[in-house]
């Protein structure tokens, strides 16, 4: 059966790419879920950002696609940095503290279309759909 499926994280300079992969659960917080979470997550980041005057971040996407004889991959990125404190309620996990090179606001500030417009996972799908098109085009 035909699938899409993806997987996405913030990146972080100073923290060696942390929290990665793991973005969703870095605080090893399991007993929570929902807005206890993003914000248990985001005081984790502080903290470990503590001191760093390198607060360069990317989130990071990669989209993907496979059947029985096809597999595509793409990946989509966008820069900015960790303020120090939140800007914004929109969003989710980390927006309200990555302010977008692209947008020079918050995730946490920005309207979902303007986001939307530079977010990671929107660069990754469309950068799927444009191979995916490339690939069954016929």
């Amino acid at each position: 059966m035909p699938t899409v499926a993806d997987d996405s994280g913030l990146t972080v300079d100073a923290l060696e790419g942390a929290p990665g992969v793991h973005s969703k659960r870095w605080a090893n917080r399991p007993e929570l879920e929902g807005t206890a979470l993003d914000e248990a997550n985001n005081l984790h980041l502080l903290e470990a950002l503590q001191g760093s005057a390198n607060r360069r971040a990317r989130y990071v996407c990669v989209a993907a696609f496979a059947d029985a004889a096809t597999t595509i991959a793409a990946r989509g990125e966008t820069t900015g940095e960790i303020t120090p404190a939140a800007r914004g309620s929109a969003g989710f996990g980390y927006d309200p503290y990555f302010l977008s090179d692209d947008l020079g606001c918050t995730f946490g500030e920005a309207a979902p279309a303007e986001k939307s417009r530079v977010s990671h996972r929107g660069r990754a799908f469309r950068a799927l759909a444009k191979e995916l098109c490339a690939v069954f085009s016929d």
